[in-house]
């Protein structure tokens, strides 16, 4: 019975989270935010739907846990130490100048020393869990506030076992807290050499066996295996969970597999975060809200208030500009989740009455309920108040930081090889000979070690995935070869890339005929079937061992191809036509207008219509009933419905469509 209960509940949570979601969506709202309203709907303070109120938090645990795995694959403990003077640094300095505010603050309301110190603890940390959730929506993760944001909040999540240790000392229960703080140095110390060690020399051999097999199921299970292990692990040396997920993550992204790693866990991440937002959203009693709603929310825009200074503050001392500063400071202004764990350390040590405790969860939730809302506008706060006097002379800054490093080093224009089949390898042969720059993505993981030591840029990856094809930069590639083997994989890439970059050149080989329509469907712009051109070769033999002049074979070949090709392929080949020219002039774009009713040069011919003069475009061809008219003459007159090629600059040829279109 217990077991249907929770599935009951957990149809009921993502029942009400679907609908708020949908609501959240149609007003423009972060997605967190529907997940805190379903919540405060289903828990015990709001219709309470939900029974297993202490199985939904074990959920939203694990949701902790998956999102900071998460993180630490990405980050890199490369990253890490590069950001180590931000962490040790900033997040020093943040935490304790919040705890002295906090401290001053509360001695004013009449709070005794101890419980002061304590309601600094409280405040001092942020929502590790909301604020890298809305970071990554907005892709923001890796951009130099982001490093910042991140680094402190590692700092904070570290922070939180000697606090946890440190409140019975508060409490007057200081029976042996020295032993206790020394014993946790040394775990710390032991923890970091481990997590060095399997990152160096045991988890990569580990997973290399592992993707050997080929086997998808084996490989996810050993991530979620070094994940849970690990947070297990660090959680029973009485750290925690949440510190041990983002060190598993560290330990797996020094394997050459953390992007397929990452791809796997993604929607289990996705799921059981959602469970924590819910969780949250239980928490809040509705009745204490509305009895005590002026000072909650009098308390709420305090601490949000305090919390943004003075994280901009630290921001500034490390370096970043005043803009950046800014958004820094409003995206770490709530109080975090790890708040509630103290806060019931705080119950048990008489720091925190029932009172006080209800007030501080409704304050704490409204924080985290705006966060994504302080976040989403961020930008424009920071690009308004960055220009006050007082802040212009931080207008630049001198922080610098990874993600900058190696944006410079990112690929752009680049080619994209998918397999490195024989297909591969003599693309790859040919683009390096051009010195056109190249980076290959492989499946056999003995392939990509071995071609990796002989100097080839070739990935691991399982390129059906977005995450591994933005591990190859495909948002910035020029051309992309998909050559696999296997056919619905070939399909789903070729969308994939087509989604992540539209005006990529998506080349595809595939083995047979019938496989072409449905590629081109899917936004390949040239298929290659060896199906057709073993017949091709084959035929050409046979005419050469005729004796058949060299010339007239290959007048046949092109006639066969043009031929065979246009018919698999109708309007692809005029797009693909136009895409060629796009391709190799990448500073230039080519747009297609169509021609409505209310255009204004409708009945005038191009002379007329002055479109090089007026927008500083040049118009390439004219399609009109399925016909293709390449470089019409000055005086082709203009119709309804005319679709127009014109090239020029980007702005020129968007200035040019919203001019002369004539749609409404």
């Amino acid at each position: 019975m217990v077991e249907i209960l929770i599935l009951k509940d957990i149809a009921i949570i993502f029942a009400l989270s679907v609908i708020s979601l949908l609501i959240c969506h149609r007003i423009k709202l972060p997605s967190i935010v529907g997940f805190l309203l379903a919540g405060l709907l289903i828990g015990p303070y709001g219709w309470g739907l939900v029974k297993s109120v202490h199985e939904v938090e074990i959920l939203a645990e694990i949701g902790i846990v998956l999102l900071l795995f998460a993180i630490g694959i990405e980050f890199s403990i490369k990253d890490l130490i590069n950001s180590k003077r931000a962490v040790l640094i900033g997040g020093s300095l943040q935490v304790l100048m919040t705890i002295a505010i906090m401290f001053i603050l509360a001695r004013q309301l009449n709070f005794d020393p101890n419980k002061s110190i304590f309601a600094g603890f409280l405040v001092a940390l942020s929502s590790t869990a909301i604020v890298l959730r809305t970071l990554q929506d907005r892709n923001e993760l890796f951009s130099a506030h982001g490093r910042v944001i991140l680094s402190i909040l590692i700092f904070q999540d570290i922070i939180i076992v000697p606090m946890l240790i440190f409140t019975p000392l508060l409490s007057g229960n200081t029976e042996n807290i020295i032993g206790s703080m020394l014993v946790l140095g040394l775990k710390g110390i032991a923890v970091i050499l481990a997590v060095i060690l399997l990152a160096r020399y045991v988890v990569p051999r580990v997973l290399h066996q592992v993707v050997r097999t080929r086997s998808r199921e084996l490989f996810l299970l050993s991530t979620a295996l070094i994940c849970i292990a690990v947070a297990w692990s660090t959680n029973e040396l009485g750290l925690s969970l949440g510190l041990g997920a983002f060190l598993a993550g560290l330990v797996v992204s020094e394997s050459e597999y953390s992007y397929q790693a990452l791809e796997g866990i993604l929607p289990f991440k996705i799921v059981f975060t959602s469970f924590f937002f819910v969780s949250v959203g239980m928490l809040l009693n509705t009745n204490q809200f509305i009895t005590d709603a002026l000072a909650i929310v009098g308390a709420a825009t305090l601490i949000v208030i305090i919390k943004t200074i003075l994280v901009i503050g630290v921001a500034l001392l490390l370096g970043m500009s005043s803009r950046s500063a800014i958004i820094v400071g409003l995206a770490l202004s709530q109080v975090g989740e790890f708040s509630f764990i103290l806060s019931k350390a705080g119950i048990s040590s008489n720091l925190l009455d029932q009172n006080v405790y209800q007030i501080f969860l409704a304050v704490a939730i409204l924080t985290m309920a705006v966060t994504p809302l302080l976040i989403n506008i961020a930008p424009r706060i920071a690009d308004i108040v960055s220009c006050w006097p007082f802040l212009s002379i931080f207008r630049h800054g001198s922080y610098r930081h990874l993600a900058e490093e190696t944006k410079l080093r990112t690929l752009k224009d680049h080619l994209v090889i998918i397999g490195f089949g024989v297909n591969g390898k003599n693309i790859a042969r040919a683009a390096r000979s051009s010195n056109i720059p190249y980076v290959i993505m492989e499946m056999n993981p003995d392939t990509v070690r071995s071609k990796r030591k002989e100097g080839e840029p070739i990935l691991y990856g399982d390129a059906t995935g977005r995450e591994a094809l933005k591990q190859v930069a495909i948002d910035q590639a020029r051309i992309a070869v998909v050559a696999i083997s296997d056919p619905v994989g070939t399909r789903r890439i070729a969308k994939q890339i087509h989604e992540l970059n539209p005006s990529a050149y998506i080349i595809v080989r595939t083995r047979f005929v019938s496989e072409m329509l449905a590629l081109y469907e899917l936004g390949a712009n040239e298929v290659i079937p060896e199906e057709f051109e073993t017949s091709v070769e084959i035929f050409t033999r046979v005419l050469m061992k005729y004796l058949i002049p060299r010339d007239d074979i290959e007048k046949f070949i092109n006639e066969i191809r043009s031929q065979s090709y246009e018919m698999f392929r109708g309007l692809y080949q005029r797009a693909s036509t136009l895409q060629d020219l796009q391709t190799h002039l990448p500073e230039i774009e080519i747009s297609a207008i169509r021609l409505g009713k209310d255009s204004p040069i409708v009945g005038k011919t191009i002379d007329e219509a002055q479109i090089r003069t007026k927008f500083g475009a040049n118009v390439l061809a004219i399609v009109r009933d399925q016909k293709l008219t390449a470089n019409p003459e000055s005086s082709h007159d203009l119709k309804i419905g005319d679709v127009l090629y014109i090239i020029g600059p980007h702005d020129c040829c968007n200035k040019a469509s919203r001019s002369v279109s004539g749609s409404k």
